[in-house]
């Protein structure tokens, strides 16, 4: 049986960031008490489950018309803004996360499973049957509406927060400048103020 970090709901549920731009890591981060689980994972699972996450309340909230089980938004006051909880202590590094509604209790339930090499399909195995491992241990955090659409709006706060775009070929750019593709290979600099 795996170890099963349970929040029911939560305290705290929230996606954050240790690190500079550029090299930063990306931790999905609850809290109930003293009780903390920090999963670290990729931004690209952190803007996934964003996204999803944002696609299905807006799903269940057309489902249930005029019933205002779901917000449209972030309720105003429920944005977390404050850093992660330290000491950060990374449980397990995420690999598959599976998203539902529970509309027993009108929650939505993240699993968020650790990365394992046994569970990566190669291209040739895509159409084999596969039978995924068992997890040594899973998160599974049960949450609100009103808190998802906080999760949400954090999220996106926290991709956003990286490095800036490169208008031209819109890849990151260092503080140092980057190499464009689009010029040529000329380093590309923000310009000095005098």
């Amino acid at each position: 049986m795996p170890v099963v970090h349970g929040f029911d709901p939560p305290e705290r549920f929230v996606a954050g960031t240790v690190g500079e731009p550029g090299a930063r890591t990306f931790f999905l981060q609850a809290r109930s008490g003293t009780r903390i689980t920090s999963v670290s994972l990729e931004k690209q699972q952190v803007l996934a489950l964003a996204e999803r996450m944002d696609e299905l309340l807006d799903e269940v909230m057309a489902a249930a018309g005029n019933d205002p089980v779901v917000p449209a938004v972030a309720p105003l006051g429920s944005a977390d803004n404050d850093p992660l909880e330290q000491p950060i202590e990374e449980e397990f590094r995420a690999g598959t996360m599976t998203l539902s509604w529970d509309p027993d209790d009108q929650r939505i339930v993240v699993e968020v499973f650790p990365f394992t090499e046994a569970a990566v399909v190669a291209p040739d195995q895509v159409d084999q049957d596969f039978e995924e491992p068992e997890p040594e241990e899973v998160l599974l955090v049960r949450i609100p509406p009103a808190v998802a659409r906080a999760f949400v709006q954090r999220a996106e706060q926290v991709v956003e927060a990286g490095r800036p775009s490169c208008p031209f070929c819109g890849n990151p750019v260092d503080p140092q400048g980057h190499l464009c593709v689009r010029a040529n290979g000329f380093r590309r600099r923000d310009p000095i103020e005098s």
